[in-house]
């Protein structure tokens, strides 16, 4: 890998490991969005720097960019004197990934209260009921502190 960036390989390692298990993204994807990382002057990087930086087949680059940009984990940017593409981890995305999160955790509480409301047909368990509550009360003050971050951003 040659390197346009100046970065700490054992950094960029963990976050090549942490993005690609966190996203479920494919190895050369992980490798381009935690190298983006270290762009620290948000400048980005043009397509023939990722292949040169990557060794790797124009194709493959393409596809990685193009999942990444569907994930809309990074963005493009066109300089306005050149017809190169620019690629730049999309800062808004902090707020696309907690949103989503968010989704879930209200999506999971409509789930589990259904079931928690069917389960008492069936059964009266008040222990359960009582590490039900706890729960659930974990996953609004989740969603809570969550939405007033976001807020702030």
């Amino acid at each position: 890998m040659k390197n346009s960036l100046q970065i700490e390989p054992q950094v960029y390692q963990e976050l090549v490991d942490f993005y690609g298990h966190l996203f479920d993204m494919p190895p050369l994807s992980a490798k381009i969005y935690a190298y983006l990382a270290f762009d620290f002057e948000r400048k980005g990087l043009c397509f023939d720097e990722l292949v040169e930086t990557f060794c790797a087949s124009k194709s493959s680059i393409s596809a990685s960019i193009n999942f990444l940009l569907n994930a809309e984990l990074i963005k493009s940017l066109n300089k306005i004197d050149e017809r190169k593409r620019y690629f730049l981890i999309n800062e808004g995305f902090i707020n696309i990934r907690f949103e989503e999160i968010v989704t879930r955790m209200k999506r999971e509480i409509k789930i589990l209260d259904q079931l928690s409301e069917f389960r008492k047909t069936r059964v009266d368990n008040t222990e359960y009921d009582k590490r039900y509550i706890l729960y659930k009360s974990l996953l609004e003050k989740n969603i809570a502190n969550i939405q007033e971050t976001l807020d702030k951003l």
